[in-house]
């Protein structure tokens, strides 16, 4: 039973500040999601948990000492000649538990028993005595049928989804952290993962935008609040998060401007009373020579009086306690731009058959016409993706016809966000999807999208995947559109930029093929049409 304790955490990059005086406890059967904007440190956090990088301040401790805590990150790439087995054993941990173990054993042989006994208890703790056994009970339970010595390299998108899920499953960690674990996952993924971490004994901390998946599972919130420059852990479920910090917030403006109107009433009553006292000075002036005593000192007292009063508000509005203005958060304001409407028939395919390797879609009789919304699930390897290829005449058809309408003008963020995966910056590589719009408003657009100064120099590549994905996201406000195709847009994007995005759905009025396994955004885009996958079949409703 592991506890991790994490006191006063400070981390940074460059000269801006992620955090600081993070102090956090992740206790057995803790759940802990963790959320914030893209950029404000999520990652960061992990690795820094994880003990991958030294905190800038402060300290990470584990009780007891000894236990195994898994960092489990999204990998962008798969490892060349690594294995299914491989895979597995590194990401469980037991690849450098064995090597440990080894090098151990090794000494023993000469003599030395030093470690021995500690590099086996961790080997033993993580699964390695049937980490085989298990794995092979696993990926057949998933559907994973190529067996543990096929290369991940060689693996379909949705079989190297089965893999990652297989070594989340097969995990025997005292603490984990998840970063975005739900990415690329199918229903059946989703489901899968929820009852899995649910059902851990161990303390856990996630990173995920998958909003259902949050509230399904989460027993507390750890929010990194970039904007305010603050930290705050929210106790109870995600949904329970959401309401005591819309509150917080509503306290925090309310809070600041009674302060602000206080001090506002109080500066204009010192500048009246100062008023008060200049007009009286004026006045003694210009009655100097009048020798009435009395009336020289009435109005003497009278100006001392007034001034009196002035410094004494002066003084009120030094002992105010300083309420600073909340930090307006930087919102995506997103919009879709329409091109002109198209034919009414927009795509359509004919009996159309598509043979890749050992995988077959169809035949596929189908017609989107204008103005349809249809909505596109289906598990991971189903056919998806090449359905939606078929539709764009993308991919040669073995047998069959595809027709795409006259007048369409395809906008589209794909899964693998391959519009921005080249060397050049991402602003030249913006400029040349759109070559109408000026450099100054193509930099004006992509900072709209949170993408600045230091990002549109870098190559498009480079970026994260959530800038990759921002940057898609911009060229569709870019450009007008009026075939709208987003293959699981959510992935990689903020819990805000997802919102702007169902809000901009709603108001775009041309045709969209939707693929997502997002339980909310099904549920929050309206769609007219229903087109389910599986093996390689085609049902609409």
């Amino acid at each position: 039973m592991t506890t991790l304790v994490a006191k006063d955490l400070a981390a940074g990059h460059g000269d801006r500040v992620l955090f600081s005086g993070l102090d956090l406890v992740v206790a057995p059967g803790d759940v802990i999601g963790l959320v914030g904007v893209n950029g404000a440190g999520k990652s960061t956090l992990l690795r820094t948990l994880a003990g991958l990088i030294p905190p800038e301040q402060g300290r990470v401790s584990l009780s007891p000492p000894s236990a195994n805590v898994g960092h489990l990150s999204q990998e962008p790439e798969r490892r060349e000649g690594e294995t299914v087995r491989d895979f597995l054993a590194r990401r469980t941990g037991v690849a450098d538990a064995q090597s440990a173990l080894d090098v151990a054993t090794e000494a023993l042989t000469a003599g030395n028993d030093e470690g021995y006994s500690d590099a086996l208890d961790q080997w033993l703790a993580l699964g390695g005595a049937d980490l085989e056994e298990r794995s092979l009970e696993v990926i057949a339970d998933l559907g994973l049928t190529v067996g543990l010595d096929a290369l991940m390299t060689s693996l379909s998108g949705g079989q190297a989804a089965r893999a990652g899920m297989a070594s989340l499953l097969l995990s025997r960690y005292d603490i984990f952290l998840l970063d975005e674990p739900t990415n690329d996952l199918d229903l059946d993924g989703l489901e899968r993962l929820e009852k899995f971490v649910t059902g851990l004994r161990s303390g856990t901390v996630v990173v995920s935008h998958d909003r259902e998946f949050l509230a399904r599972t989460v027993t507390s919130v750890l929010e990194l609040d970039l904007h305010q420059n603050s930290v705050r852990l929210y106790g109870g479920g995600y949904e329970s998060y959401l309401d005591e910090r819309a509150r917080a917030r509503q306290h925090a403006r309310d809070d600041y401007e009674e302060f602000a109107d206080t001090k506002a009433s109080l500066e204009a009553r010192a500048r009246m009373q100062r008023s008060w006292m200049e007009k009286g000075v004026k006045n003694a002036r210009r009655k100097a020579g009048d020798n009435d005593k009395n009336a020289r000192k009435f109005r003497a007292d009278a100006t001392e009086k007034q001034a009196s009063k002035a410094r004494q508000t002066d003084r009120m509005i030094e002992r105010l306690d300083v309420v600073e203005e909340p930090r307006k958060e930087w919102e995506l304001r997103m919009e879709i731009a329409a091109a002109p409407r198209s034919g009414a028939v927009v795509a359509s395919l004919r009996a159309a058959v598509v043979e890749r390797g050992g995988f077959r879609l169809g035949p596929v009789d189908l017609q989107i016409d204008w103005a349809d919304r249809v909505a596109i699930t289906g598990a991971n390897g189903a056919g998806k993706s090449t359905l939606l290829a078929a539709l764009l005449g993308r991919v040669e058809l073995t047998s069959g016809y595809a027709t795409l309408g006259s007048g369409v003008v395809v906008g589209e963020v794909d899964q693998a966000r391959g519009l921005f995966l080249g060397d050049l910056p991402l602003v030249d590589a913006f400029e040349e999807a759109v070559p109408e719009m000026n450099p100054a408003d193509v930099r004006t657009l992509l900072a709209k999208f949170g993408l600045k100064a230091v990002h549109v120099k870098r190559p498009a590549a480079s970026l994260s995947p959530g800038e990759r994905t921002r940057a898609a996201l911009a060229l569709l406000q870019g450009r007008g559109v009026n075939l709208l195709v987003l293959d699981e847009p959510t992935n990689h994007l903020d819990l805000a930029a997802i919102e702007q995005l169902e809000s901009a759905l709603e108001n775009y009025p041309g045709t969209l093929l939707l693929v997502t396994h997002d339980r909310r955004m099904l549920e929050a885009v309206q769609v007219n049409r229903h087109l389910a996958v599986s093996g390689g079949q085609v049902t609409v409703s």
